[in-house]
């Protein structure tokens, strides 16, 4: 019984065989799979699969480095598709200064980031955040900036949104960012990178988060993890990402089947 909280089946990379990926997850155990929007068209995109799958979840929002087309207007689209009963979360939202280098523009990014949390907030929905450090190290700015921001919104927050506001996604902080995370509710998303070889670092930092605030997540078509490195990811592969916390915390897979699947229910409220 196992989940993936992360998986952009909208992209076109997966035009050829989009429901056979859908049934080879299923085949493999997976209950939900959750598919974040990116921008307008691909939270609608996202929810039309929702629509036809029923294992199959979406998430509205605008990416950090997918706001060109981002207006009054065209959040107020994405607004209504938030009305979905099986949209579950605001996101993918976030920041990243990898991509984007100009002042203003990382300014743009917080301040789309600042609506789209009071939006949640609105409705009562957890988000979904990205964050990439320019230099791709594991502290500086874009963590301190977002951090500062998701301090700012978790403490206008009540009842269960403040106990459950949402997963910081392919999470590729450092422990100290990790802590402070937890600290506010979140929880952490896990990904492919966990079982690289050279990820020792990440695996120890992995060994000291809670299981109790872990999400396993493949962020497909990207990031494939050991052993199916190189090629393209798709959700049935998160058992991949499981065994490895599983090994790392001294559990059985299945026990970390279970706990991660009951985690993304607690967060997004769609039942066991």
């Amino acid at each position: 019984m196992l989940t993936d909280t992360h998986c952009h089946l909208d992209y076109n990379k997966f035009d050829p065989d989009r429901a056979e990926v859908i049934q080879r997850a299923n085949d493999a155990g997976l209950i939900r799979l959750l598919v974040p929007g990116l921008h307008h068209k691909s939270s609608k995109e996202a929810v039309l699969l929702a629509e036809s799958n029923a294992s199959v979840y979406a998430a509205v929002g605008f990416h950090p480095t997918d706001l060109e087309e981002f207006s009054a207007s065209t959040f107020q689209e994405v607004k209504k598709l938030a009305d979905h009963p099986k949209v579950v979360a605001v996101g993918e939202i976030g920041i990243d200064y990898y991509w984007v280098k100009e002042n203003d523009k990382r300014a743009f990014q917080r301040d789309v980031l600042k609506q789209q949390l009071d939006f949640a907030k609105e409705i009562n929905k957890p988000v979904i955040i990205h964050m990439r450090e320019e230099n791709d190290a594991w502290i500086g700015d874009a963590s301190v900036d977002l951090l500062r921001i998701l301090e700012e919104w978790q403490s206008t927050l009540q009842g269960s949104l403040a106990e459950k506001p949402g997963v910081l996604h392919s999470f590729n902080g450092n422990l100290e960012t990790a802590q402070k995370a937890l600290a506010l509710n979140f929880y952490l998303g896990i990904t492919g990178p966990v079982t690289y070889k050279n990820a020792d670092e990440k695996r120890e930092i992995i060994r000291q988060i809670p299981l109790d605030r872990i999400l396993i997540e493949t962020d497909s078509p990207f990031l494939a993890p050991v052993p199916v490195r190189g090629k393209r990811n798709e959700p049935a592969f998160v058992h991949h990402i499981a065994d490895k916390i599983a090994e790392i915390h001294s559990k059985s897979p299945a026990e970390i089947a279970s706990i991660t699947t009951h985690n993304a229910a607690r967060l997004f409220a769609w039942g066991d």
